[in-house]
């Protein structure tokens, strides 16, 4: 279990490497990747910091939302990123149902626009209903839509497959979305 400073650096970590590499003055390559010591040290800035918590920080990860290349001198966040980078996704053939969790203050805007990538570069869906949840809960009221993932699959749209089990695609427009109270 983290302590809140591991969590605070783990969150700003997280801004760095996905959103605003630049707040401490790195830059990530076309593929997401950071210099792993100019993140140290630019994270030890704001925070004591070092290369073992690094390693303990995306070791002990929950969601494994960040991964080092081979030798541990780059890192870069599996997804999520609103900066355009390619992170080297393959295209995964999936299930037949994924997952989405949100709150249910966003049902009615959803119904309309269906899921939306939000200022990300991906759609984040989830493999089953707990993973769902647990994001879903993050917003407020949980709401947990289905998502006809192989239906849309065959209708021409691709999905992709992180690092650490999340399934990515560009949007999931409404028709194959199922909502709570049809499911």
């Amino acid at each position: 279990m983290k302590n809140e400073k591991e969590i605070r650096i783990s969150k700003f970590m997280s801004l760095i490497l996905r959103h605003h590499p630049e707040k401490i003055g790195i830059a990530l390559d076309e593929h997401g990747w950071a210099d792993v010591s100019k993140l140290v040290e630019g994270i030890a800035k704001k925070y004591p910091f070092d290369m073992k918590m690094l390693e303990k920080i995306v070791r002990e990860d929950e969601k494994q939302r960040y991964a080092f290349n081979a030798d541990h001198t780059k890192i870069r966040a599996s997804q999520g990123h609103s900066i355009p980078v390619d992170v080297e996704l393959k295209e995964c053939e999936p299930p037949e149902y994924l997952f989405h969790g949100t709150g249910e203050k966003y049902l009615a805007s959803i119904r309309k626009q269906g899921l939306l990538p939000q200022g990300r570069l991906y759609v984040h869906l989830s493999p089953d209903t707990d993973t769902a949840y647990r994001v879903g809960v993050r917003h407020g009221r949980p709401a947990i839509l289905v998502v006809k993932a192989k239906e849309m699959q065959e209708q021409g749209h691709v999905f992709y497959l992180s690092a650490n089990g999340v399934w990515l695609t560009a949007s999931v427009p409404v028709e194959y979305l199922v909502f709570p109270e049809e499911q």
